[in-house]
């Protein structure tokens, strides 16, 4: 099952709705995954003002904003927003630099976003509540997804639901399953390839996060996944300037592509479309098997 929702905005008009649009195609495939829900927004500058980079994390410590202070640079000041089991860290830092602080100051916690322009949010339990634990009908912004989990692969676990963002500003959501992903699991790890979960997603993220850091651009590392990876899925991959959805060569994972001057979305059901403005005067088309469709803002 699992449920897939993807937003992505043309017209700028349209930022200052970006939260409340994706809590409403979200609220469309809560009955597709149950059991958890992720969502990652792009351009929230409520989470991460201009200028800053953040770092989403779960298990994070309390005090964590001034043990992160005393790791940075210039001692900056540090915004922490808790939203749940996540806590957004911001700061006037480079990504690289703030999650590493963020690492030497809690070493027990996970950190499931990096980036300049991306806030991510996991947590366990009924979707329509989590996203209100989010503040997601506040969120503004250029792009979004949202994914609704119920789990086959991994335990029901905030570090087990998507999505998965292992590269900077970038993010990976799937519905269905890779059959050999223990095998190229065991390939990244021998690459040094550290993961934080045993959900088969994770590996399909950190595959095409690898492809990415050899200079790869999003569309060619994907195809590179449909060629290495077996199983049926559907994928949404988004970066900091990109927006992409593949399908597996027998395509029996529903995904629906509507597409209007305004705005470019996806998701695992129509219904989750219907809630957008502009619904009735798009392109709607289900995407063929095996081909890679890619959006860049």
């Amino acid at each position: 099952m699992c449920g897939i929702v993807g937003l992505h905005l043309r017209d700028p008009e349209l930022h200052v709705r970006l939260g409340e649009l994706l809590e409403a195609m979200l609220g469309q495939v809560v009955e597709r995954g149950p059991d958890s829900a992720g969502v990652a927004v792009y351009g929230d500058r409520r989470r991460c003002p201009e200028g800053h980079a953040a770092v989403s994390v779960l298990d994070a410590p309390p005090g964590l904003a001034p043990a992160l202070r005393e790791q940075l640079p210039g001692r900056p000041d540090v915004l922490v927003t808790v939203a749940g089991d996540t806590a957004v860290v911001a700061a006037p830092v480079a990504p690289e630099v703030l999650a590493r602080a963020v690492r030497a100051a809690a070493p027990d916690a996970i950190v499931v976003g990096t980036g300049t322009d991306l806030t991510v949010y996991k947590g366990t339990g009924n979707p329509r509540e989590l996203a209100d634990t989010y503040g997601l009908a506040g969120a503004q912004g250029w792009q979004g997804l949202a994914h609704t989990r119920m789990a086959t692969e991994s335990a029901v676990t905030p570090e087990g639901c998507h999505p998965f963002s292992v590269g900077e500003d970038q993010c990976l959501v799937h519905n269905g399953s890779f059959a050999n992903h223990a095998t190229i699991r065991r390939e990244l790890r021998a690459e040094g390839v550290v993961f934080d979960s045993e959900n088969d997603s994770e590996v399909g993220a950190r595959f095409v996060a690898s492809r990415l850091a050899q200079g790869e651009d999003l569309e060619k590392a994907l195809r590179a996944l449909c060629e290495r990876f077996d199983g049926f899925y559907t994928l949404l991959v988004t970066t900091g300037d990109g927006f992409a959805v593949v399908r597996d060569a027998i395509a029996c994972k529903p995904a629906i592509i509507a597409e209007t001057d305004a705005w470019v979305a996806m998701a695992s059901e129509f219904r989750a479309l219907a809630v957008l403005p502009g619904i009735d005067t798009a392109r709607i088309y289900e995407p063929e098997p095996e081909r890679v469709y890619a959006w860049r803002r």
